[in-house]
């Protein structure tokens, strides 16, 4: 399994408009329910006119496509994860999954993955 770093930094936040997300980045998920907007977007780029934010995320990628069929993946890493105490926020596109865990936990986050996974995380370069 290659997991690749994002390398900035994420806030999760609630807004009353998708007008306000800045859609033209290259990492951005917005996601808009009955009774809440979601937006999760570099922290530079964080709305000022937002109802709750929370920053100081790192994004995890799990790289190359994966079939709806895969089952587990997600499971297995924020089981491994949670058993150190750390705690993830996960987000899934059509392609592939990512795993979003504090700043100050990722050097641990970093440590067990690798150990578990006998894998080398790289730093996604853009």
């Amino acid at each position: 399994m290659e997991i690749q770093l994002l390398p900035e930094m994420f806030t999760v936040c609630q807004i009353d408009d998708v007008d306000l997300a800045t859609l033209d980045d290259n990492f951005v998920f917005l996601a808009k329910t009955d009774d809440e907007i979601s937006l999760v977007c570099k922290s530079q780029h964080t709305p000022d006119q937002n109802r709750a934010e929370e920053g100081g995320w790192r994004g995890l990628r799990i790289a190359g496509s994966m079939d709806f069929s895969m089952i587990g993946i997600i499971s297995r890493l924020s089981s491994v994860l949670a058993a150190e105490d750390i705690p993830v926020f996960v987000i899934s596109t059509f392609n592939t999954d990512y795993i979003f865990v504090k700043n100050e936990d990722l050097s641990k986050a970093l440590y067990v993955l690798e150990d578990e996974y006998q894998t080398t995380i790289t730093e996604l370069e853009l």
